[in-house]
């Protein structure tokens, strides 16, 4: 057995401690304070008719239709079943650039993290696409094929690092082209390409590969990270501390510059947009909302497993008990009230 919703559980749990000690503390005080102002005897008389074993009673079942509800809404779970998940969206390959420039911040905290948060949240949208991610710098690789487990694809989001690729460089033309060869060749629909990168090009051919990605039905939104004019690249050690900046052969300061004139002539060849990213996730809502507004496909089914819910048959033994509890009366029954006035 297991619970769907075990914080329920343990809050409930946390809950019940607290108001049975704090029931136990006001009875006693309740004692003391009766003690103090009036003997055993008067005590004894003015609660004649009072039952302390139905006040228990009453407590018990108070007590027991709260564990049956804390139960209840915890969602324990019996035996499962096979359920065949299908699901319509489109294919999205996601297309991070990971070289040294992805390491300047005018971007806080800088490049990559913006880009990685910039990947994470289009995932955090997504609920019937599936989803693909490729890294490159001087080359590039898929390091996640499509797929509809967005929790698996987060995971590979935050390996992403600038040491991920040990060719260095950027190479934008060589990342559309693992991105395509990833997508179903025999489709022609249903592809979106998302580029995030700062635009700075040392590779190959990009018109070609774009016209290969259009050929191919794939539609490319490219979002471009930092600033156009220039920001330098920091050097950090072992520990994290900024140690200086990027310098080329002559000792000259070397500025990473974002291309957004390329990027934009990429996203117009491939029927796409360009987004320059912001402080906020606005270049995400709208590549998301022009990426719902296309048509879809029917995704590869997934069996999943169903856990059976069997909250329903607590939840009534709950309902029972506060029920009783409510008709109890804490008077004593007329046979025992009688006896007791005749002792007296």
């Amino acid at each position: 057995m297991r619970f769907a919703t075990p914080e329920y559980f343990y809050l409930g749990v946390f809950a019940i401690t607290l108001i049975g000690l704090f029931v136990l503390w006001s009875a006693r005080k309740k004692r003391r304070l009766l003690e103090l102002f009036a003997d055993k005897k008067l005590i004894s008389g003015l609660i004649a008719n009072f039952s302390v074993q139905k006040r228990r009673y009453k407590y018990l079942l108070l007590f027991l239709g709260l564990i049956f509800l804390v139960l209840a809404l915890a969602r324990p779970q019996y035996g499962t079943h096979m359920v065949m998940l299908k699901r319509e969206g489109q294919d999205v390959m996601l297309v991070v650039d990971c070289s040294k420039s992805m390491l300047a911040e005018d971007m806080k905290p800088n490049r990559l993290d913006k880009a990685k948060q910039e990947v994470r949240g289009l995932i955090s949208r997504m609920t019937g696409d599936r989803v693909g991610l490729v890294a490159f710098a001087g080359a590039a690789f898929t390091e996640c094929p499509l797929t509809l487990d967005y929790s698996a694809a987060q995971m590979f989001v935050d390996v992403l690092d600038v040491d991920l690729i040990p060719r260095p460089g950027t190479n934008i033309g060589a990342a559309i082209e693992a991105a395509t060869a990833a997508f179903n060749q025999k489709e022609r629909k249903n592809k979106v390409m998302i580029i995030i990168t700062d635009g700075e090009d040392f590779g190959g051919d990009i018109k070609r590969a774009v016209k290969e990605a259009k050929v191919q039905g794939i539609k490319i939104y490219t979002i471009g990270l930092g600033k156009p004019e220039g920001e330098p690249i920091p050097i950090r050690n072992d520990r994290g501390e900024m140690i200086g900046y990027k310098k080329d052969e002559r000792g000259e300061l070397v500025l990473t510059r974002l291309d957004e004139q390329m990027l934009q002539e990429i996203a117009a060849d491939a029927d796409g947009r360009y987004y320059h990213a912001s402080a906020g996730e606005i270049a995400l809502d709208q590549i998301y909302e022009d990426i719902n507004a296309m048509e879809k496909k029917e995704q590869k089914g997934m069996l999943m497993t169903q856990y059976e819910d069997r909250y329903q048959y607590v939840l009534p033994f709950a309902i029972i008990c506060f029920g009783a509890e409510i008709l109890i009366s804490e008077r004593k029954s007329r046979r025992k009230e009688n006896a007791a006035n005749e002792t007296n």
